[in-house]
């Protein structure tokens, strides 16, 4: 647990959110915004408007009839609502199938849905493209948080910044649907992976663990800020190539960081390049105004020797360690399928904002501006009612919200209200499973457990927009879904034992013991969680040096 003291000890005189601190955040921060951004740019650029058949000889290049017209009405057939199909006419008295369509251009007239008619017969191109994107986040997660590991958090934050600026402005020019794809899933892997996560690691590794939550929450807060701006671009620009440059150019933010960012100090540390780590704290120091003097020679020599110690035994531990035993076994399922859940519902709602009633722009900004309630209302209570009964009280709302709107009238004030409701609470719950699963794991495999449950997350957002293709079977199919997934995990989240106030386990063996039998039900009948460390333990767990966290997001 002193391995690294020295290390603990420079950063202690740094103090937890300085000048400095608060300098390089505002710059590692930027990249949650500009990956909101990306991640649902499609929503704008591929928009499906309504829709229905184009009927020869009574629409023309020219003009087209109107929607209630007598022609359009007696050739389109009509569902028991009275909305005309999407995707079929009459032709000899038969129904049958149409290859051209009429697109409804109040909000958009420019499209990749409308270009290319991704519609009908073709939707799940449509959906194909959002989830080849999100692969690309998957893919992202997981290589480059590696390269961040291996070649350092500034150079993977720098490139990845770089490339995302070109990507997204590419793809505005490809004229054809796979290739389309290929520079999605690039898209995907630096624009919404490589500067968030590693923008993310930077913060968690300069700030003290004091503001860590705060600033981990504060992260979600700036990617819905990018959601926000999809949607503000979205309602200025009707040309869907100018929007995607829009999009793609927002990554001017992050090219100043090649010269303004600094290297994270501890990873420098982690690598044996003490000096150069110690030159970063000397430098903050002074932006804080702090009157700490770093002993450079003292330091500098002791850090060699730690580094020199490398790595002991427990470091071995790895991802199959997590179902070794049956405590920590049932407690990383249960973890991995919340993971899932929150995002799958939390993907499912964002993307079907397109099928709400309504100006979509409006409505998609909306659910970007209810996520910031739900934010402060995490930060605030989740030191004060604890994680279990809070995450598990978001998921039961926020799925009870999905299921319940199915079953009022599509496209009313009270369903939209209702679903907008949901977003709100799968967005807090979502914001808590990161703080909570580092907490419930022990230190020698909590790098290996968080990683576990963002592939659990990247699988199911990938899943989420050919869930949504199931509205073909029935409209309330995806919906429903989504709300009994988020259901079902708020249920098993009861049986997870409470973190709050709880020093971290550091072994295998504690991660085991850590709250067996401690579930809201054995809470509630008075019986007492097994504790496995004492007061002294919590205060030494202080000491433990700040795990690797590229792989949390």
């Amino acid at each position: 647990m002193d391995k690294d003291h020295a290390l603990e000890e420079m950063m202690g005189k740094l103090g937890d959110f300085g000048r400095y601190q608060c300098f390089q955040f505002s710059l590692h921060i930027l990249a949650a915004l500009t990956a909101g951004m990306h991640m649902l740019s499609l929503v704008t650029v591929a928009a499906v408007p309504e829709h229905r058949c184009w009927i020869d000889g009574v629409d023309t290049q020219g003009s087209t009839a109107a929607w209630n017209s007598t022609e359009i009405l007696a050739a389109i057939p009509q569902s028991p609502t009275g909305a005309l199909s999407n995707c079929y006419i009459y032709e000899n008295n038969e129904t049958t199938a149409c290859s051209k369509w009429v697109y409804d251009t109040k909000y958009r007239s420019s499209s990749r849905a409308m270009e290319w008619n991704l519609v009908c017969d073709k939707r799940w191109m449509g959906a194909l493209a959002q989830t080849v994107y999100m692969l690309g986040v998957f893919t992202g997660a997981v290589v480059l948080g590696g390269m961040a590991d291996k070649y350092g958090r500034k150079k993977i934050f720098c490139w990845s910044a770089v490339l995302q600026l070109i990507f997204g402005v590419i793809v505005a020019f490809i004229p054809e649907y796979w290739t389309f794809l290929v520079i999605r899933f690039l898209y995907g892997i630096f624009g919404s992976a490589g500067s968030y996560i590693t923008g993310f690691v930077l913060t968690m590794e300069i700030v003290g663990p004091s503001k860590r939550t705060v600033c981990g929450v504060a992260f979600q807060g700036f990617f819905a800020g990018g959601i926000i701006l999809v949607a503000g671009w979205g309602a200025l620009i009707d040309n869907r190539q100018v929007l995607q440059v829009i999009y793609g150019l927002h990554s001017l933010l992050l090219i100043p960081h090649i010269w303004i960012m600094d290297e994270s100090p501890r990873w420098l540390w982690a690598q044996g390049r003490v000096k150069e780590s110690v030159d970063i704290v000397e430098k903050a120091l002074k932006c804080n105004r702090s009157e700490h003097i770093l002993d450079r020679a003292d330091l500098v020599s002791r850090g060699k020797v730690e580094v020199s110690k490398g790595t002991d035994d427990t470091s071995k531990a790895g991802t199959m360690d997590l179902f070794k035993t049956p405590n920590l076994r049932k407690k990383t399922l249960n973890v991995c399928f919340s993971w899932f859940a929150n995002s799958i519902a939390y993907y499912g709602l964002t993307l079907s904002t397109g099928k709400l009633e309504g100006n979509p722009y409006l409505i998609i900004a909306i659910m970007g501006f209810v996520e910031f309630p739900s934010y402060a209302a995490v930060m605030y209570f989740l030191d004060v009612w604890g994680r279990r009964p809070l995450i598990s009280s978001m998921m039961l709302v926020g799925g009870t919200a999905c299921v319940v709107a199915t079953f009022l009238p599509a496209g009313s004030t009270i369903s939209t209200g209702i679903v907008i409701a949901g977003k709100l609470f799968i967005a807090g719950s979502f914001a808590i499973i990161y703080n909570y699963s580092a907490e419930l794991f022990p230190t020698v495999v909590r790098n290996s457990a968080m990683g576990l449950g963002s592939m659990c997350a990247r699988l199911s957002g990938a899943l989420t927009p050919l869930i949504s293709l199931l509205d073909s079977f029935n409209p309330k199919i995806p919906a429903v879904i989504f709300g009994i997934v988020a259901l079902i995990s708020g249920f098993l989240c009861l049986f997870l034992p409470e973190t709050m106030d709880q020093p971290m386990p550091q072994t295998l063996a504690d991660g085991e013991n850590f709250g067996k039998g401690d579930t809201c039900f054995s809470s509630c009948t008075g019986k007492k969680r097994n504790k496995t460390y004492t007061e002294e333990d919590k205060n030494a767990e202080l000491m433990v040096p700040l795990e690797d966290m590229s792989k949390k997001v």
